[in-house]
């Protein structure tokens, strides 16, 4: 049974004790509820950050959320009335931090989820900003890697793949390629499912995925653009 079946009682229990563990080492399904809950209240209320939640919104929540046609319902009874206010966010995105905090790449994709949901009119207001920040902040992010996934969806350094790929414009070609390496592996769809990313999730995966590709494509045009060729 899907987990998003599960929600209306999470959202009940959300901050009640925490379950025990099945005996596997694995949380217990109501436990996975309270994540995914958590999750879309975050989105939900990311959509509310600026004061209004516009038809946008609601169309880049689905975007990044996926669901199917038999979830869809209780999935949308819970984003309306998580909407209606921002009232208890932090408490939410500590939910999600105490799931994934031995991954932080999990992390750094439900921020990129609320990333995608805040551009969806295309601005992102100083509300929505405060609200992406303190976020950060409760995920454990500091200051330098919010600026660097900040910078890959807005500002005049969006543009930059170096930041975007966390290594400085004069990396040698061979580190480079590492460091690539390395983002597209700890971020790859396939890896991600295999460590447990909720298969609801995917999407931040993909648009992750791209970004980390167009960065490194964007690196290597450049430098062979303004290589001296040899004649």
């Amino acid at each position: 049974m899907s987990l998003w079946t599960h929600i209306s009682v999470a959202a009940a229990r959300l901050f009640g004790p925490p379950n025990a563990d099945d005996g596997n080492g694995r949380a217990s399904h109501v436990d996975e509820a309270k994540l995914v809950a958590a999750l879309v209240a975050l989105g939900a209320k990311m959509a509310k950050a600026d004061g209004q939640v516009r038809e946008e919104d609601i169309i880049a929540f689905r975007q990044v959320f996926r669901t199917d046609p038999q979830t869809e319902a209780t999935i949308g009874r819970f984003f309306d009335l998580a909407r209606q206010t921002t009232l208890g966010y932090k408490r939410y995105a500590r939910i999600v931090t105490k799931a994934f905090r031995a991954q932080p790449g999990l992390l750094e994709d439900v921020l990129d989820g609320l990333f995608h949901i805040a551009l969806a009119d295309g601005i992102v207001t100083s509300e929505e900003e405060e609200f992406l920040e303190t976020v950060a902040e409760v995920f454990g992010f500091s200051n330098r890697e919010y600026r660097r996934i900040r910078n890959s969806h807005l500002g005049q350094d969006a543009d930059d793949p170096y930041l975007i790929l966390g290594v400085e414009p004069d990396i040698s070609d061979k580190n480079l390629k590492s460091a690539y390496r390395r983002a597209a592996a700890a971020n790859h769809p396939d890896r991600l499912m295999a460590r447990g990313l909720p298969k609801e999730m995917i999407g931040l995966a993909n648009h992750k995925m791209a970004i980390i590709n167009r960065a490194y494509a964007q690196i290597l045009d450049e430098r062979k653009a303004y290589r001296p060729r040899i004649s």
